[in-house]
């Protein structure tokens, strides 16, 4: 036995006003689009979209960007909203709590500077 693929699931109550939040917020990043199910390539892993009807929840998922005040404004211009601007972690990471147009939230981040990083 082995792992084909992971994903993760959204719930909304509009599928194309979520993908549309998606596409404006991260691109062009629709790999399947469906009227009930939905998946979005981030990365190397997938976000699915489904119609379920289920009300929206705090996801866990993160999404790393390159410029995190340009992915934040980029949500605000989409119809989501920031829960928690943009702050510093002690690792370097700074992080974002957003809310997408279907009320789940999700938080974006930018990559550690590598001059904070310890090797070991």
């Amino acid at each position: 036995m082995s792992v084909t693929r992971t994903y993760f699931t959204l719930n909304v109550a509009d599928m194309e006003r979520a993908i549309a939040f998606y596409e404006g917020v991260l691109g062009p990043v629709v790999r399947l689009r469906g009227s009930e199910w939905s998946e979005l390539k981030l990365g190397e892993a997938t976000v699915a979209l489904h119609a379920s009807g289920a009300r929206p929840r705090e996801t866990g998922l993160v999404i790393e960007v390159d410029d995190l005040d340009a992915a934040c404004e980029a949500v605000v211009r989409s119809g989501g909203s920031i829960a928690n601007p943009p702050q510093p972690l002690p690792d370097g990471t700074r992080m974002a709590d957003v809310i997408d147009t279907e009320g789940n939230g999700f938080a974006l981040a930018s990559p550690v500077e590598t001059s904070n990083v310890t090797t070991f």
